[in-house]
């Protein structure tokens, strides 16, 4: 699976260039002996300005259209057939859904040593979850993407406003 991580990095390099965290995703099927990428994106936050578009989030709406094309039902069951690959270690907010979701395994790049919903707080730990999970495939390479990003400013952060002066 860690073959993968190359689609997940082309997606951090076009979030990169659309001014978003660069963080990228793909959703690998297992069906049978065959592999197939069924989902794939990026972060989108800045472009939607909304808080919950994680690439991961993306993937999953992606995953639920294929599996209603492919008349799977329910079609949340896709989703004990998928292996996330991600650069970045989800955020909490991220591992809890697709943990909750059922996905087959978690392979991601660098860790998130801010938010990481599988090292900061042990997501799968609170939920009794057995999800295996592997991180550090590729991660200098997604950690370099992440530096080079925060170098730049973040177009769509809040503008700070004026401290008032004191009297």
């Amino acid at each position: 699976m860690e073959r993968f991580m190359e689609d997940a990095l082309q997606q951090a390099r076009i979030a990169n260039d659309l001014k978003e965290v660069p963080v990228g995703c793909v959703f690998v099927r297992t069906d049978g002996q065959t592999e197939t990428i069924i989902a794939r994106g990026c972060n989108l936050v800045n472009e939607t300005k909304n808080a919950t578009r994680h690439v991961e989030f993306i993937c999953i709406d992606q995953a639920l259209e294929y599996a209603r094309q492919q008349n799977v039902t329910p079609p949340e069951a896709i989703f004990s057939t998928v292996t996330v690959v991600v650069t970045v270690e989800p955020c909490i907010m991220c591992a809890a859904a697709l943990i909750e979701l059922g996905v087959k395994e978690i392979i991601y790049g660098c860790r998130n040593d801010r938010f990481g919903g599988c090292t900061v707080l042990d997501v799968p730990g609170l939920l009794s979850a057995t999800v295996p999970i592997r991180g550090g495939v590729r991660d200098a390479e997604a950690m370099e993407l992440l530096k080079e990003f925060y170098k730049g400013e973040n177009p769509s952060a809040p503008i700070p406003k004026p401290r008032a002066k004191k009297a």
